[in-house]
């Protein structure tokens, strides 16, 4: 009766490992697609040649001394900051979109820890064999085979821990150096620290914790729900096709055929088993919806494999929603996106989208800033001339330096005082600030409100900058 109970003291009991079976279709093969490409990303971009004119020759680089990301062509310094909150809001949008329409979708196929548990999975697998053997070697007591195969698959997963952490910080240097750099010693304590933080990370995560990390660490799994309606796809399990009125029965004779298992009042589900053998969180979707399940589909490739070898038509488990589910003709399912919440988040990742493209393809080669320096707002020299001073700043966006003039309107040139600054270089990603001042006579300064300072890069003249600044005086 005390299910909350009962539920706190499972929570706290010693962890039992899950043995995942291996299983062949549609939904395996995606998986697998979608590991083998991120996988290829994270691991050969940092090894992937890209002229540069300024920087190491490596398509993605996060150059922190020079305080830039350099990503393919794009170069993205801190002032471009907007970028980064603009990925963070389409990301969160995107989780958002495909959790309204398909449920945990995303943590079935992309999430880190899904890509990385996989791995780990696979290499079980191929030292320990199928599932029937890790269990056995599980329960056996120490011995040479339980030492030996236990052990390479935990010196594999440290290795393949080792390496990502390797290659989480090849981002951050030129790959081929810094990885002879990191093995002769020579580079900063940060990068080791950082490779073991990575490496015994994944290695607890992926290889230990698993679904515990999915189940209890990760926030996505509890607050999931306020994005689920009835309309929402998720793998569901059909009760009233598996079920019938007697519930599940194994194919036993006399109860192998549909016809048979109707007459007897049994469901399709012949309590095989299989679709909890193959869930890496270890539950049983026949039990109904659970938010350790991580909608990866896994449990359908099995079911439909049994319902092949049976005879049964495809579908006992499926991606479908609970109002399909409930009703009391099912329809084939499919995807409910005409509804007010999931259109919200669709207009916000076109919207959001289009301006990060615009602000990304129209950002101007150099940024600059005009200040006037209020402490004094004005000066009256000795011999009663205003005086406003100005601070301008000037950071160049190019992978090459620049030269910049500085000129201003609007006043005679005359009253303008740069030092020897009214033409500056500028180095790739700094800034240099250049102070101004301007000097009027009283009587032009009381009609002065406004001028104009104009930057102009020397080999994009088109692209001047003009700013307007107050010239300020009070009788």
């Amino acid at each position: 009766m005390n299910t909350g109970l009962e539920e706190q003291i499972g929570v706290l009991q010693e962890r039992l490992p899950v043995f995942t079976r291996s299983v062949k279709g549609v939904f395996r093969r995606f998986k697998t697609g979608v590991l083998l490409l991120a996988y290829a990303m994270f691991f050969l971009l940092p090894w992937l040649p890209w002229y540069r004119a300024d920087a190491p020759s490596q398509a993605v680089l996060f150059d922190l001394p020079g305080r830039r990301f350099l990503v393919f062509d794009l170069t993205v310094y801190p002032q471009d900051v907007v970028w980064l909150a603009l990925l963070l809001f389409i990301a969160a949008s995107v989780l958002f979109f495909a959790t309204a329409l398909v449920g945990r979708a995303f943590c079935g196929y992309f999430c880190f820890q899904t890509l990385w548990t996989d791995f780990f999975i696979w290499i079980e697998a191929k030292i320990q064999g199928e599932r029937p053997a890790r269990i056995r070697l599980y329960r056996q007591p120490w011995g040479r085979e339980k030492l030996l195969k236990i052990g390479a698959t935990h010196l594999i997963w440290l290795l393949a821990s080792f390496w990502t952490g390797m290659s989480f910080v090849l981002y951050f240097g030129y790959a081929p150096d810094l990885l002879t750099s990191f093995f002769t010693g020579q580079v900063a304590a940060a990068a080791y620290i950082t490779v073991a933080a990575i490496t015994l990370g994944t290695y607890f995560a992926a290889g230990h914790m698993r679904e515990q990390i999915c189940t209890y660490v990760c926030p996505y799994g509890r607050f999931q729900s306020v994005m689920y309606d009835r309309e929402t796809l998720a793998v569901h399990y059909d009760a009233q096709r598996g079920e019938a009125l007697h519930g599940r029965a194994s194919a036993r004779s006399g109860m192998r055929t549909r016809e048979e298992r109707r007459v007897r009042g049994n469901g399709d589900c012949i309590d095989c088993g299989l679709c909890v053998q193959v869930c890496p969180a270890g539950i049983d979707i026949r039990d109904g919806l659970q938010y350790p399940c991580i909608s990866c589909g896994l449990c359908i490739d099995a079911c439909n494999g049994i319902m092949d070898s049976m005879g049964f038509p495809r579908g006992l488990i499926r991606y479908d929603s609970e109002a399909n589910l409930a009703s009391a003709q099912t329809t084939a399912p499919r995807l409910h996106w005409k509804r007010l919440k999931v259109i919200g988040y669709g207009v916000s990742i076109v919207l959001m989208t289009i301006y990060l493209g615009y602000s990304i393809f129209s950002r101007s080669s150099f940024e600059d800033a005009v200040t006037q320096i209020r402490q004094p707002l004005f000066i009256q020299l000795s011999n009663g001339d205003i005086r406003n001073r100005y601070q301008v700043r000037i950071t160049n966006k190019q992978a090459v330096a620049e030269f910049y003039r500085i000129q201003v309107k609007g006043v005679p040139a005359s009253a303008v005082e740069l030092g020897n600054f009214s033409e500056v270089v500028v180095k790739p990603g700094r800034s240099v600030t250049v102070l101004a001042s301007v000097t009027l006579p009283p009587e032009v300064a009381a009609r002065t409100r406004e001028l104009t300072f104009v930057i102009t890069p020397r080999t994009r003249p088109e692209e001047a900058h003009r700013d307007v600044a107050g010239f300020h005086y009070t009788p």
